[in-house]
């Protein structure tokens, strides 16, 4: 990074659009599919940040668009129920996270505001079987801050896509997480390496702070 100045210009409001990807109950709340059986308490400071990050944004008029998992039986895919299997466990109980309909598909952290965009997806990258891209492109966006769950999953797969659809991608750290320390940290080093920058909450706020 060259300075607050040119990060200021990289992510000017006018270009950039949040994408706030799967901070959803089965992926973050201990009540979720999830909760029972991870500490949810690794991911509370994430999403503290991106309610800050989406703040944020809609105080210097960047988009918001919320992407989150909705999963039923129908969309559910064949090869990843047979890699389930082959793995040993049972797809009718490891794939039904984010049900549609149900609880654990909800927003938990940061919530979509009136209005704001929400595009549900099947599989990991926001990308696959939606219309982001077209949605992004009718905003005039070229730009993204991504923030979500989990970095070395659904994160990682948004930010590859979006590089390879020619978007600038920047990667709010802070408001990302793994439920491992360690797979966070790595896919952050792979991310900065092959596909985005990375940045903090911190920062975005200040290179936002003209634009308030």
């Amino acid at each position: 990074m060259s300075g607050t100045d040119d990060l200021a210009a990289w992510i000017a409001p006018g270009r950039t659009a949040v994408l706030v990807v799967d901070m959803q109950v089965d992926f973050a709340s201990p009540d979720g599919v999830l909760g029972a059986f991870i500490d949810m308490g690794v991911v509370k400071p994430a999403l503290a940040a991106a309610e800050k990050l989406v703040a944020d944004a809609r105080a210097a008029g960047a988009p918001v668009v919320f992407v989150g998992l909705w999963t039923t039986p129908e969309t559910d895919s064949a090869a990843w129920n047979e890699r389930l299997r082959r793995r040993g466990g049972n797809p009718d109980v490891d794939a039904a996270l984010c049900r549609a309909g149900q609880a654990g598909s909800e927003f938990y952290g940061p919530q979509p505001a009136p209005g704001e965009p929400v595009v549900r997806k099947t599989r990991y990258s926001a990308f696959v079987g939606t219309d982001l891209d077209q949605r992004l492109r009718d905003m005039g966006v070229d730009t993204l801050v991504v923030a979500g769950l989990t970095t070395e999953c659904c994160v990682d797969s948004t930010v590859r896509d979006a590089f390879d659809l020619d978007y600038h991608v920047f990667v709010a750290a802070d408001a990302c997480a793994a439920y491992e320390v360690d797979l966070h940290e790595a896919s952050l080093k792979v991310m900065e390496l092959n596909s985005a920058i990375l940045t903090d909450t911190a920062a975005i706020a200040d290179a936002w702070k003209g634009a308030a």
